[in-house]
């Protein structure tokens, strides 16, 4: 008779896998219900699991982290669901470390690996490439997710990469928008002094505009402000605030994350402005929340659950000794309701 894995108990009880390691292990992020309901399922299926292994796990410290900057954001959520449920089911644990947004990741992944016993990082967001250099000192394999920018000080031989084309979505978006006959397009983007993603949409958008002929404004550009420099519902909200107060003429607007887009939603109904009549509105990522916001957001989105499953491959290929890879993936406008 074929052995019960503990993929087949999760399957069983309609769960991911972490869940049934939370069951097994009496962890407290379960809630009753669903504990008795696995270790039911464990009793029916007649799962035994392998204490010996588990036990071995914490001596080595079969461990990978993942660092995520912008935990607010959902758009990581899914993410971090899909690398968990792997990485525990190839017998290592996660730890999940939230990075601030005045924190370098590099100074948090070196601190972790003297704290724990890694055998791999995941960087989920963020912007590394502002010190890039000082993850050359990490003696453990990592991956760099959703951030489109090449690492600085650091050879592409030497990390693996998860991304879309930020710089060539962000044109895609812009276009869109200008071939909807918007001309007067205001984007949100990331910090002045931001060097990854938000640098790379930003880039993007302008390339439209001249390609389109069309001036850049200034005026236009909205960036994050130094003292809160995260995507989030409220910095869109802010930025769209900041934009009506100056009195700016625009028809529509570019947040170059969604969680934004719902945040200047918010903002250009409380003044009394329709979408699109009055403002037309994009976003980018695809979280589900674009689809069930009112109005529906029209967004790029990313393939978000494919891109968490080839992370977690990469870095698990390296660990077994294979060579480093880079992998950019096509986003997809999903037009709704804002445009």
């Amino acid at each position: 008779m074929e052995q019960i894995t503990i993929k087949d108990v999760a399957k069983a009880c309609g769960v991911g896998v972490s869940t049934v390691s939370r069951a097994i292990n009496d962890h407290p992020n379960i809630n009753d219900e669903t504990k008795q309901l696995v270790l039911q399922k464990i009793k029916e299926l007649g799962y035994v699991p392998n204490n010996s292994a588990r036990n071995l796990k914490r001596t080595e410290g079969k461990a990978i982290a993942v660092l995520v900057k912008g935990m607010t954001n959902p758009f990581f959520n899914v993410m971090i669901k899909i690398m968990e449920e792997d990485i525990i089911s190839r017998g290592y644990t996660m730890v999940l470390q939230h990075v601030d947004p005045s924190e370098d990741e590099a100074d948090v992944a070196l601190e972790l690996t003297k704290e724990k016993r890694l055998c791999g990082i995941i960087f989920l967001g963020g912007i590394v490439t502002r010190r890039g250099s000082k993850l050359g000192l990490l003696n453990v394999p990592y991956v760099v997710s959703t951030i489109g920018a090449p690492l600085k000080g650091v050879r592409e031989e030497d990390y693996s990469s998860v991304a879309v084309d930020d710089e060539r979505e962000g044109r895609k978006a812009t276009r869109f928008l200008l071939d909807k006959g918007y001309k007067r397009i205001a984007i949100f983007a990331g910090a002045k002094d931001d060097t990854s993603v938000g640098m790379l949409r930003l880039s993007g958008y302008k390339k439209a505009l001249e390609e389109a002929g069309i001036p850049i404004d200034e005026d236009l550009i909205k960036y994050l402000p130094k003292d809160n420099e995260e995507y989030s519902y409220y910095t869109g909200y802010s930025s769209a605030k900041r934009l009506i107060e100056e009195g700016v003429d625009f028809d529509a607007v570019f947040a170059i994350a969604d969680v934004m887009a719902v945040g200047a939603c918010r903002a250009f109904l409380e003044t009394g402005r329709k979408i699109p009549k009055d403002v037309a509105i994009m976003g980018f990522d695809g979280i589900d929340l674009t689809r069930f916001y009112l109005p529906s957001i029209t967004t790029v989105a990313q393939p978000i659950k494919q891109m968490a499953i080839e992370t977690s491959r990469l870095l698990f290929e390296v660990i077994d000794g294979k060579e480093h890879r880079h992998l950019v993936f096509d986003a997809e406008i999903v037009e709704r309701e804002t445009t």
